[in-house]
């Protein structure tokens, strides 16, 4: 039977501590584990490796009670419950149940993530795309609020977002210089003489404007400008995220444009949480591979329109449809007994170590045919202060890192053929309905992944629905060094990491500067000017800061540019 696996020094680090220390040390260590995947593993690259240079890419927790995405503690169902189980993989049971059947999942009646507010310049305007729909987002400090715009000037149709902020906080296009305000009302035209009929008032010089609000720290919007949604918000809200907003927990948050789609975003998420939740003890002592590969009790309890709730193992899990999905666990408490949220009791933990609680938020965003957004957001009230100490970039490096892990399995290259293939590719062709004779899931531990074709061919059709805005073909594949490349994806896009790129790179500079200084300074002091310790002092510092610029030009490339990843040699 085939098994699956992670890498076992990733899956370590997602171990509950079982040293005897006192409470806040052994807390303080599972919040290390949790807060970095592979800290601390840096290699270096070859010296004169090439940069290659690509163009910029077009591109847990208890549920807030809401019509459209709420779904109930499976404590409180006693209905009968049904087998899920796929025709090619009888090996995988699910319990699932059924209570909403014939419903249709509507794709554009939905709120959706664009980003989280920690990585938007509230100085420029954003360009994004959500849904097939190219947007702008600007704060708008007028209305002291975050807007989200359609990215085109009704003018020339010039995207709004290549524009700028300008004195009076309205968004002016730079093609022509045009400006709105936060509700898309044209409030000025430079060409437009002021004696003559006042042409920014016409409808045709507005821009169309969608819902948006904050919550959770990330900006949602509804993809539909029509003025009959303009008070959506008082009647239906985004899915919440409380441990995010409690003062008493720690958040980390990062986002990610991925170079596939939406649906393969599920099979990466099931990966994260099998790396980061606290193992079945059961197994614990089991080792079939050298990566660690053992077996995952994983189980779907409810499923219905709204998403499904699962358990693995120690944790519990659920999808929140479209975006959202979540786990959370109660770390040293008793396991066997499962992870409950708050929601669900009202009983107080006995012990101060059940208190520990872990949750893993993992959004992710449909952008276009073959391209998502991954939104990540993890939080725990315990080793709060390392947050404080660590910098957010240093974190991302790990992320990431584990995020190119199978990135370019998704993406394989026939080199014989010259022609592209992909997972996704794979699955398009035999269709979406048609999925289990594309892939064959034979254990338990992919239940979730089932869960989520059978969620998404029941109530979504099989896929997202773009409307008229693509047609049926995924883009080519990149090459494996654009695939790759953290540049655009990520770095560009994080705030946290863009300022630790211009600093690192100046750093770099000045060693450099520093380098060359005391060697010119060897060079051109007569040798009986300076004492034998002065100069050897000077050569000391110039080797040292020439090697130190180019160990840190390795780091630079290989943690915020290209990072290959061999799974034959780790």
């Amino acid at each position: 039977m085939q098994q699956y696996s992670v890498s076992h020094k990733q899956h370590e680090l997602g171990k509950s501590n079982q040293n005897p220390d006192p409470l806040w040390k052994q807390g303080s260590m599972e919040a290390l584990r949790t807060s970095s995947f592979s800290l601390f593993q840096f290699t270096t690259i070859p010296a004169r490796l090439p940069r290659p240079r690509f163009e910029k890419p077009m591109l847990n927790f208890p549920i807030n009670h809401r019509p459209n995405s709420y779904i109930s503690s499976t404590s409180h169902h006693k209905e009968p419950e049904s087998r899920l189980s796929t025709a090619a993989s009888p090996a995988v049971s699910t319990v699932i149940h059924d209570s909403q059947q014939g419903e249709k999942f509507d794709w554009n009646a939905q709120w959706y993530p664009i980003m989280p507010v920690c990585d938007l310049d509230k100085r420029v305007p954003h360009a994004k795309r959500v849904m097939g729909l190219d947007v702008v987002v600007w704060w708008d400090r007028n209305e002291s609020a975050w807007k989200v715009l359609d990215d085109r000037c009704p003018h020339r149709l010039a995207p709004l977002s290549e524009g700028r902020i300008d004195q009076w906080g309205r968004l002016q296009c730079v093609y022509h210089g045009w400006c709105f305000n936060g509700s898309g009302d044209c409030k000025f035209i430079p060409q437009a003489p002021p004696e003559g009929p006042p042409v920014h008032t016409f409808k045709n010089a507005r821009v169309a404007v969608y819902p948006s609000t904050v919550q959770n720290d990330i900006v949602w919007f509804w993809p539909n400008s029509d003025p009959q949604h303009r008070d959506i918000l008082a009647k239906q809200k985004p899915p919440c995220m409380p441990e995010l907003d409690d003062p008493s927990y720690t958040k980390s948050m990062g986002n990610r444009e991925i170079p596939y789609g939406y649906e393969l975003q599920y099979l990466k998420i099931s990966l994260h949480l099998f790396v980061h939740l606290p193992e079945n003890h059961v197994y614990s002592t089991v080792k079939a591979d050298r990566e660690g590969g053992r077996p995952l009790e994983i189980s779907i309890k409810k499923s219905d329109l709204n998403g499904f709730i699962a358990r693995q193992e120690a944790a519990d899990t659920r999808f929140i449809a479209p975006c959202v999905f979540s786990a959370f666990t109660s770390l040293g408490a008793d396991q066997s007994k499962g992870s409950v949220s708050p929601a669900e009791t009202k009983e107080e933990p006995s012990s101060p170590v059940s208190q520990r609680r872990l949750v893993f938020n993992f959004i992710c965003v449909p952008v276009s045919p073959g391209n998502s957004r991954l939104i990540w957001a993890s939080a725990r009230n315990f080793g709060v202060w390392i947050d404080r100490i660590v910098p957010r970039w240093m974190l991302h490096l790990g992320q990431n890192l584990l995020l190119d892990s199978d990135l370019y399995l998704l993406h394989l290259e026939q080199r014989h053929t010259l022609v592209f293939s992909s997972q996704e590719r794979k699955i398009m062709d035999t269709g979406p309905s048609n999925w289990q004779k594309s892939c064959f899931f034979p254990t338990k531990s992919d239940a979730q992944v089932v869960g989520f074709r059978r969620w998404l061919i029941k109530h979504a059709g099989g896929q997202v629905d773009w409307g008229t805005k693509f047609g049926g073909t995924l883009p080519p594949s990149p090459p494996r060094e654009q695939l790759l490349d953290r540049y655009w994806s990520h770095v560009t896009n994080c705030s946290s990491c863009r300022v630790a790129y211009k600093g690192l790179n100046a750093l770099e500079i000045a060693l450099q500067v520093i380098a060359l200084a005391s060697g010119g300074i060897v060079a051109a002091v007569k040798q009986e000017m300076l004492s034998s310790a002065a100069r050897n002092t000077l050569v000391a510092i110039a080797v040292l800061c020439f090697v130190g610029s180019r160990w840190l030009s390795h780091f630079v490339y290989k943690n915020f540019h290209y990072h290959d990843y061999n799974h034959a040699i780790r």
